[in-house]
């Protein structure tokens, strides 16, 4: 029960006289309580910051408002940052703003898989396959927070907590169904406005959140736009701690300032070990593999046992984006499932200058297509090499399987000869990762019974 006379620190040593800090010591306890809880903040509003940067990205390139929704045609490419990119599917994405615009409606296309994210990343809701329209398309009304008037009849009515959200367009006819998109003010509902569509493809932008102390004015300028509630009360009282509060100027001192300018590196260094290397034994999909889940425990809300795993909230939000109870749920033949790896088969860390190679079983458990796509460790983002899609896919026909059924891919700075249509390009004194995707899991997918190979050197 008794507090020793010397306490060492991270700062140095804390020296008490009976229990009580010594004068010199005050100021020193002061300084690493606030380093923790710029750390605390860090790890905690990775999802919030994810979206600020996002939007911001989007404003460079001329996504202004909310009438203007951007797709990626032909495909997403390593261009830009953004994290966990993938080269296979065409996205429609845009931010609704419902201070300005109130109850808004958003008529999604027929045949669509569409997601409703708050401003803090929360899952809101589904619109499409996955949604009550069932894939006929149909008309959602989102209510902002607070709302207390009524919902006309013939609307999907969802509920969000924040004014900013964030909607994902995945349509199964491609641009042609994703520009069927319309979202309008419930009260124009009679004379919608034009919407305008952009291709953002090849328009170069940064979506990624920063990693240094601008960091907290990311959360900041979500804290001051955002209703005070929209953020649980642990949360906010820590950003409260080191002084991001709604309705007042974020300025720190420069002691403050100095000490979260610590705080931000650090966060994002723990972010990046929980993200390449979680201590987690349920990150690992498989005993003695480095093949990891994206969504630790199967939870989109990253819930075990009563739980918030905070380790897995952070982990997914660092290097990915959505959020959808789809993206977690075991169903087979509906839906997409993940994997990723950022070490060979040794415990190494992937390197862009070595040769590697991956094996799949014969059968590989998907309904509709694979595709391993390759990222970079620093930004998170596609790698940035001569082809823009750092890929290989099964859909296109041009993987090539073995003998046996199986299929061997192939990953380095150069391609193996007669191999081309099974390699992806790497960077040498670059490292990387790779994320699985299978469209449509199958059951052996779920059941573990069908296993990818580790990557190995070759």
């Amino acid at each position: 029960m008794a507090v020793p006379d010397v306490i060492t620190s991270p700062f140095g040593d804390l020296t008490f006289f009976d229990g009580v800090p010594s004068l010199e010591s005050v100021d020193t306890i002061y300084d690493l309580l606030d380093l923790i809880r710029g750390i605390e903040v860090y790890l905690n509003t990775i999802p919030g910051a994810s979206l600020v940067a996002m939007r911001a990205g989007f404003r460079s390139v001329g996504m202004d408002g909310s009438r203007v929704l951007g797709y990626t045609a032909p495909r997403a490419n390593s261009g830009s940052f953004f994290l966990t990119a993938n080269t296979e599917t065409t996205y429609g994405s845009m931010f609704l703003d419902l201070k300005a615009d109130g109850p808004t409606v958003i008529e999604n296309p027929p045949n669509s898989l569409c997601v409703l994210d708050d401003f803090w990343f929360r899952y809101v809701a589904d619109l499409g396959l996955a949604g009550p329209d069932n894939g006929a398309g149909g008309k959602y009304l989102l209510l902002p927070p607070g709302y207390d008037g009524g919902v006309p009849a013939g609307y999907f009515a969802c509920r969000t907590s924040t004014y900013t959200n964030w909607l994902v367009v995945r349509a199964l006819g491609g641009v042609d169904d994703i520009v069927k998109t319309r979202v309008y003010p419930l009260a124009q509902a009679g004379a919608p406005p034009k919407m305008s569509y952009l291709n953002i493809a090849g328009k170069k932008q940064n979506t990624v959140h920063a990693n240094d102390f601008s960091f907290y004015e990311e959360i900041n300028t979500l804290i001051q736009e955002e209703p005070a509630d929209a953020l649980d009360a642990e949360r906010a009282g820590q950003c409260a701690a080191i002084g991001i509060v709604k309705g007042q100027p974020f300025a720190p001192d420069k002691r403050m300032r100095r000490i979260l300018s610590q705080a931000a590196p650090l966060g994002a260094a723990a972010a990046r070990a929980i993200t390449y290397k979680p201590r987690d034994p349920a990150a690992y999909r498989y005993p003695g593999s480095n093949w990891l889940n994206a969504f630790v425990g199967g939870s989109y809300e990253f819930l075990r046992n009563h739980a918030r795993l905070l380790d897995a909230r952070a982990q997914f939000h660092y290097f990915a984006t959505v959020i959808t109870p789809a993206m977690a749920a075991a169903t087979p033949g509906t839906g997409s499932a993940y994997a990723y790896t950022a070490m060979d088969a040794n415990g190494n860390w992937l390197d862009g200058g070595l040769s590697y190679q991956l094996t799949f079983p014969p059968d590989i458990p998907a309904q509709n297509f694979w595709s391993v796509d390759v990222y970079d460790t620093q930004t998170r983002s596609l790698l940035e090499t001569d082809n823009p899609y750092p890929s290989v896919m099964s859909i296109g026909g041009t993987v090539r399987a073995n003998d046996d059924g199986s299929t061997t891919l192939y990953f380095g700075p150069d391609a193996p000869e007669g191999r081309q249509s099974n390699w992806v390009q790497t960077v040498p004194g670059k490292s990387w990762f790779a994320i699985l995707r299978l469209y449509g899991p199958l059951q052996a997918w779920f059941d573990k019974t069908w296993r990818p190979g580790e990557i190995e050197p070759r």
